[in-house]
């Protein structure tokens, strides 16, 4: 138990010093008046007129779809060339067909992707 105090002091600390200044901020602050211009958005000197968020295209979702598609790609592709050779000198070919089948299953998803037009840019 001993060596968790040091631990329980900082929490302590911690919480402390948040309260505080939560307390002297309220103490000392002043209190601002409230009014029809202060309380509406601040949007870079725009009024802000119209819905607040933009709908967003179908192939902006599918161009994100690809990216994580690919992105994921390389980071079990990386692993695999890195102990390719070992593993093939202990398995056999096993290696070589798991990637291949996925490779091939990452072609389907590419070949949908262009099938539904997700990379033309008209």
């Amino acid at each position: 138990m001993r060596e968790y105090l040091p631990i329980l002091l900082q929490a302590i600390v911690a919480i402390g010093f948040a309260a505080g200044a939560l307390v002297v901020s309220v103490l000392l602050g002043k209190v601002g008046r409230r009014s029809k211009v202060k309380d509406s958005a601040y949007e870079c000197g725009m009024l802000p007129i119209g819905e607040a968020q933009p709908r967003f295209s179908v192939k902006f979702y599918l161009v994100a779809m690809l990216f994580i598609l690919f992105d994921i790609e390389i980071v079990f592709m990386y692993p695999w060339a890195v102990v390719y050779t070992q593993y093939l000198a202990e398995k056999g070919t096993l290696i070589l067909w798991s990637m291949l089948g996925f490779i091939g299953t990452l072609t389907v998803g590419y070949v949908y992707a262009l099938k539904k037009g997700a990379l033309n840019w008209k």
